[in-house]
Parts: C-alpha cells; structure tokens; sequence
C-alpha cells in the first residue's frame, strides 16, 4: 500500500515553505530519517527527514514551488515492493557498535576505599552488532553539527532512542572534553519521576468551553483623511496571528519585579574576557537562562502547557528555552534544549551559535520547535519595562529590561545598585498571583545570589 508523506507542522505558526531542493528521486530507496527535502520558510532553511523507511514512488514537488503544511510531498511504495536493501546510497566504511541503551546509572555512593585499591578487571568487550544498512539515524541539525565538527556519523555509537544519533554524541565523538563530559553527565541524570494523575482528586478531565472571537469591521479611515495599505509580511502576518490567538485564548496577566544584579555583572564582566578567550561570548543573557531553567525545576506548572480540549495541564519533564532573538526578517524565537543540564558556560556557548544560525537564516526545524518557556530580554534597546505576550502554548513568558544604577537603601546607607526590571507574564487558568510572585521572586533570588546559581542551588 502507497503511503504519502506531506509538509509537517513547521513551528511558529508557519504554513507554508518554499521548497529549495529535493534530495532523493524517484526509484530510490531510503531508509528513515534520510533528508528527502530542503525547504524555506520566511525564517529559515530547514531539511525535511524521511518519517519513514522504503521506496520512493513519487515526488510531488519541484524546486522553487511553495507548499502548504499538510501537501503531499512524497508518496512511498509498498514497502514489500522495495528492494531488500538500498543500494542508492552507500553502506558506511565500517560497522560501527550496536547502539547502546541509556548509559548505566551512577552509583549513589563511592566504592569503599579497599575496593578502589586494587585494580579492578576490565569488563569484557562486547562485540559490535553490525548496523543496518542505510544513514546513520540521526536528524537534520545533528547531521549538520558533525558536518560542522568534521565527525563522521558512521563511526558514531547513538545514545538516543532506537540507536539515535544526538547532538551530545557526535560532541563526545569530536573529543570537545569536558564540555561533552559535561553533557553527558547532565544527559544522564534522571527526570524527576512523574506523578500520576489522581482521578479521585482532580475528577475526570472535562474540555474546557471554546473561546469565540469576530473582530467588528473596520470604520472608513478615508472619511478622516487619506490612507495608505501596506501589506504584511508572511513573517508578520504569522507573528500577528499567532499573537492575536494567544491573547485571545489566554488570560494574561503580569507580575513585576527587580533584581539587584550588581554582584552579578561583576561576575559577567569580570569573566569576560577569560571567556572569549576559551571562544564563548560570556552575556547576562545567559545567567538569566541558568536562573528560569533553575526555578522551572521548582515550579513545574510554569514549564507546561495546557490542553483546553482534554482539561488537562501537560506538565513538561524537559527544560527547552526558547530566547527571543531580534533579526533583519523579524523577531524569532529559537529553542536551546536541556539548559538545566547545562552550565553557564556551555549555555553562553551554545546560544551564541544558535542566535548566530538564527540571524544567518541557517536555522534548522529542530531549532525553532519544541520550547517549554520563553525569555525575552529587551535590555539593549532600552525602556524601562515591558509587558510580553505569551508563546502559544507555552503558560508564562518572562521579559527583563536594561538594567540602570539606582540608590537602594543598604544597613541605612544609600548605596547605588545595578537594579534588572523583571517581568513575568502567566496565564492565569493555569497558575494564580501568588504563584507567579513565588516563580518570580525565585528568580530575582537567583539572579542575586551569582555563587547559588553558579552552584545549582
């Protein structure tokens, strides 16, 4: 039986892409995961991955045609009718391990002292299962960062699910030290276990009544005076939608605060240069990561999001951020993945390279999709504060302004103090007041206490 494949949800509130090339042709089998498209939407250029293993029977797009999501791009053969093995693209050098589950875990306290002493046997090598034939599995932006690194996927063993490649292993493979140590140690600690749900406490889950909206026509401008029409932009037509349905279907309301960050830039500048020195771009923006990603795992209803249809909150066992970055096409929030895991350092890292792909338009699908919480800081254009619209369906949003010196009152001396105006927008169905001063004020504690965030405390 054929089967199609069309354009995906591309994220943002995209609906429709320029298809840039197609990268397999009819008659050829691929197996899952293999690139079968490059697409561009208005924020970036992004591969498409095959879905699925097979055939290709037919393709349904060319060069230089835009597609809405939901198109049929690729229509794949019976799978029974497909060579056994696919021929088209080249088997890897060399087999390369049998992907390995999860790594073991670690044991919660050391050897005892005796134990460590005497040198301990080598456990026995375990023979590599050959891999099967096609790609190494493994998604378009992990593909690109071996590229990048100069790694050779075939030689990589993939840690992730199924024998995935993920980003973290092709920087273990690349010998990046302790930075890929470092994820990996973060890779490796365990979620926090998830709570069932209680049907005795909570009752079934009932859908929430449905929100309708008809905006009223518009008056006449030209009875006041003459006008002129511009039209949107594909970009902002989807920011606006995408704004209008959040403040439409949210109620929002805001909680301000400021954090005292004095020590904090201290730090910042102090760090600077040894930072750049190592190549990472040390920034506040980056202590602000650290901080929310912190309080997150404190306050879980604000990493979640809610599902009007089922009258559930979907509570968010990861910790995705998505960082709003100003660029020549518009405002575009990319997603930096696990910064819980992360240290300041590496968080500073990966941003950088990720604002960097982001204002290149180099961006991949996986770089724009799938955040939890959203931070936007406005500070290097100035104002004094700002009040943001939530990321649909994200549950809260979280602005920080430029910071200026004020006089604070300290042991009864005026002292000037670098003040960070904080400004937490929440949906209000999912959390109250209360909740939202208790998040924010973890947050401004944070910020103000450098060596606690620095710590993980």
């Amino acid at each position: 039986m054929s089967r199609d494949f069309a354009l995906p949800d591309l994220g943002e509130g995209l609906t429709e892409a320029e298809i840039v090339e197609v990268l397999v042709h009819e008659g050829e089998v691929i197996a899952e995961d293999t690139p079968l498209l490059e697409v561009e939407t208005d924020k970036a250029k992004v591969e498409i991955p095959s879905p699925m293993g097979g055939r290709v029977e037919k393709i349904h797009v060319t060069p230089g045609q835009t597609v809405k999501v939901g198109a049929v791009l690729v229509t794949f053969g019976d799978a029974a009718g497909s060579p056994p093995a696919p021929a088209a693209r080249p088997a890897p050098a060399a087999a390369r391990p049998a992907p390995s589950a999860h790594p073991a875990p670690v044991a919660a306290h050391p050897a005892p002292a005796a134990a460590a002493s005497a040198p301990a046997s080598p456990p026995p090598p375990v023979p590599a299962a050959p891999r099967p034939a096609g790609p190494p599995p493994a998604t378009p932006s992990t593909r690109r960062l071996a590229r990048e690194l100069g790694v050779d996927l075939a030689a990589v063993a993939g840690s992730g699910p199924g024998g995935r490649i993920t980003d973290d292993d092709v920087r273990a493979h690349s010998g990046e030290g302790a930075r890929g140590a470092a994820v990996a140690r973060g890779a490796a600690a365990p979620h926090a276990p998830v709570t069932p749900r209680s049907a005795d406490a909570a009752g079934p889950a009932r859908p929430l009544a449905p929100v309708g909206l008809t905006p009223p026509a518009l008056p006449s401008f030209e009875q006041w005076g003459p006008v002129e029409r511009v039209p949107l932009s594909h970009l902002r037509r989807t920011i606006a939608e995408r704004m209008a349905l959040s403040a439409a279907l949210i109620p929002h309301v805001s909680h301000f605060d400021r954090a005292d960050i004095t020590e904090l830039e201290a730090i910042v500048r102090g760090g600077f240069e040894a930072a750049r020195e190592r190549g990472i771009y040390l920034t506040l923006t980056s202590f602000l990561l650290k901080a929310v990603a912190t309080a997150l795992g404190r306050h879980p209803h604000f990493n979640a999001s809610l599902d009007p249809g089922a009258g559930e909150l979907v509570l968010k066992r990861y910790v995705h951020l998505g960082v709003a970055v100003a660029t020549d096409r518009g405002l575009i929030v990319p997603v930096l993945r696990d910064v819980d895991k992360k240290s300041v350092l590496e968080i500073a890292l990966e941003l950088a390279a990720l604002a960097q792909r982001v204002r290149d338009g180099r961006a991949t699908l996986d770089d724009l999709r799938g955040g939890s919480f959203t931070l936007t800081n406005i500070g290097a254009l100035g104002g004094t504060g700002a009040i943001p619209i939530i990321n649909y369906p994200e549950v809260a949003i979280l602005a920080v302004a430029r910071g200026r010196l004020e006089p604070v009152v300290r042991e009864g001396q005026v002292v000037p103090r670098l003040l960070l105006p904080v400004t937490l927008t929440f949906d209000h169905r999912v959390a109250d007041g209360a909740d939202g001063a208790r998040f924010a004020a973890d947050v401004v504690a944070l910020l103000e206490n450098p060596g606690r965030l620095l710590l993980g405390l």
